[in-house]
C-alpha cells in the first residue's frame, strides 16, 4: 500500500498499470498520477500477477524504473544532510530498509555500485515503504571513486568498521556533513574503498555479538549523524 501510493504521488514516475481490489480502490486518492485509474480485480486475480507469496494488501503497480541521478548533482550544494554510500551491498531487502531509514533521518541520498545492486522494484520497493520515491539515488561504476569526489566535494567519508578503533560518534564531531560508507553482509568494506574514507569508524555493540545488519547499522548511523548536528 506504502510504496504503490507514493510511487502515484511521485510526478517523475511513469505509471504503466495500477490493479485493486474494491476494497483497496476506495483508499486511493482522488488525484492519480497523469491520470492513471485503478483496474479493480479481485485479490486473487491480482496474486496470479505477482511472483508466488507476494502479500499485495489488494494494490499493486506496474512502473518504469526509477532513474539514477548523477552523484554530485544530488550531493551538491552541500547543506548539511548526511549522504549513505553501498559498497556491494545486494540484498533487495536490505537497501530497501536503508532507503526507509534514509528517507526517516533526512538523508540527502544513497549512492550504490552501479552493475552490482538490486533494481530499486518488487521485494526492494516494498521494503522502502515508498522511501525509494523520496530519496534520490545515484549509481557509479567505482565505490572509491565516488568516495573520493564526495570528500573533494566537501564532505567528510566515514567507512564503517567492527574493528575501528574511532568510534562513529568520534568520526562524526565535524563541521563537515558526512558521507557514510557501509559494506556488504559479511564481506564488509572493500580494502580500496575503506582506504578511500578519510575515517574509519565502529558502532559500540556488546561484545557477545560480532556484527550488526547493514540496514540496522545503516539506520543508527543516520540516527548518530543526525543526533550530532543537532548539538
Amino acid at each position: 500500500m506504502h510504496a504503490t501510493l507514493a510511487a502515484l504521488a511521485n510526478p517523475v514516475r511513469k505509471i504503466e498499470r495500477l490493479v485493486a481490489s474494491r476494497n483497496a480502490a476506495e483508499r486511493l486518492p482522488p488525484q492519480r498520477a497523469a491520470g492513471v485509474s485503478a483496474e479493480v480485480l479481485e485479490p486473487e486475480a491480482i496474486d496470479r500477477l505477482l511472483p508466488p507469496g507476494a502479500v499485495h494488501q489488494g494494490l499493486a503497480v506496474r512502473a518504469a524504473p526509477l532513474e539514477p541521478d548523477d552523484l554530485l548533482a544530488i550531493a551538491l550544494p552541500v547543506d548539511g544532510r548526511p549522504v549513505l554510500i553501498l559498497d556491494g551491498v545486494t540484498d533487495p531487502q536490505n537497501v530497501g530498509a536503508i532507503f526507509r531509514s534514509a528517507a526517516a533521518f533526512g538523508a540527502r541520498a544513497i549512492v550504490m555500485q552501479d552493475r552490482k545492486s538490486p533494481p530499486l522494484t518488487g521485494a526492494l520497493a516494498k521494503a522502502a515503504a515508498g522511501a525509494i520515491e523520496i530519496v534520490p539515488h545515484a549509481r557509479v561504476v567505482n565505490i572509491a571513486r565516488a568516495v573520493e569526489e564526495l570528500a573533494e566535494a566537501g564532505y567528510v567519508t566515514v567507512g564503517l568498521e567492527g574493528e575501528a578503533d574511532m568510534s562513529l560518534a568520534q568520526a562524526l564531531d565535524d563541521l563537515r556533513p558526512a558521507a557514510i560508507v557501509l559494506g556488504a553482509e559479511g564481506k564488509g568494506l572493500r580494502d580500496l574503498v575503506a582506504k578511500s574514507c578519510d575515517v574509519r569508524a565502529r558502532i559500540p555493540i556488546a561484545p557477545q555479538m560480532e556484527s550488526l545488519n547493514v540496514s540496522v547499522a545503516a539506520a543508527v548511523a543516520l540516527y548518530e549523524a543526525a543526533r550530532t548536528k543537532r548539538r
